[in-house]
């Protein structure tokens, strides 16, 4: 019986989320039905307004994670790719630090996952960190990971250090501008997800679990999915970092201090071989 009703639910939250996920694909299309090319990304090798990140503000991110490290220790900070669009090619990516008078080439991972060197000529000239997709066709984020964690299980703390060095390094979709404010206003650490950070699993959830010292509590349904439980009405998510990942986008109570840092959040996908 359990089994039934667990199957149920999964495709209960299938339907829904193919139901979103087609209203955001709609975004990208024209009025006449064909697809807008101009704001997806295809592979170049010599791309027009391409991706680019400040330097200055990924190593000011990682300064941030170096400062605080008494909070995650052990931990080892990578940034990530995404993608933000339906058709944004993720192999074959590459990279590089791109200064006035240089360029320096970045390793990125199979995982999408890179790091960059700390280079005082890259600091000096304001260097960008740029890759071969166009701008909008991807989000980037940091991954903060301890090692030796149980098999799809992520530390809190580590997720809330992502927060902060997300935001500190200018790497979500906000802006400069907003980002400062979000810091100014301890963004990071409200209690209320529904005003939080995007953070994305590795696969399709089915649910997510907050475990500390035998204390269990599941995260209800408007904290997954972007929150779309909460909509009466389809959301645009076409503009929005989760919009071709919205059956892997959670929030978390970063600023619920019950939870400590060490709290395990625990994963349930909806492929159970995960």
């Amino acid at each position: 019986m359990r089994q039934i009703k667990r199957f149920c639910e999964v495709l209960f939250f299938s339907s829904v989320l193919n139901l979103f996920a087609d209203s955001a694909a709609l975004a990208y299309q024209k009025k006449d039905g064909s697809q807008d090319r101009s704001a997806t990304s295809v592979t170049i090798s010599t791309t027009r307004n391409p991706v680019d990140k400040s330097y200055r503000d990924m190593v000011a991110g990682m300064k941030l994670f170096e400062a605080k490290q008494h909070l995650h220790l052990g931990a080892t900070l990578r940034f990530k790719l995404l993608p933000r669009q339906y058709e944004t090619k993720m192999d074959g990516i590459s990279m590089k630090i791109v200064g006035d008078t240089f360029s320096i080439p970045v390793a990125i991972a199979a995982d999408q996952t890179f790091t960059i060197p700390i280079n005082q000529k890259a600091l000096d000239e304001d260097a960008s960190v740029n890759t071969n997709r166009a701008a909008g066709s991807m989000t980037w984020r940091v991954e903060i990971r301890t090692p030796n964690l149980p098999k799809n299980t992520r530390r809190l703390g580590d997720l809330r250090m992502e927060c902060e060095v997300g935001l500190e390094s200018n790497l979500t979709s906000y802006g400069r501008v907003m980002n400062t404010l979000l810091k100014s206003t301890n963004w990071c650490g409200v209690g209320n997800s529904l005003s939080g950070y995007y953070f994305f699993a590795v696969s399709p959830l089915f649910s997510v679990t907050l475990s500390h010292n035998g204390r269990r509590e599941s995260l209800p349904i408007n904290y997954l999915y972007a929150g779309l439980s909460s909509f009466s009405t389809k959301p645009d998510l076409s503009d929005k970092d989760c919009a071709v990942l919205l059956d892997r986008t959670f929030w978390l109570p970063l600023g619920d201090k019950s939870w400590p840092d060490d709290t395990l959040v625990e994963f349930e996908y909806m492929e159970s071989d995960q």
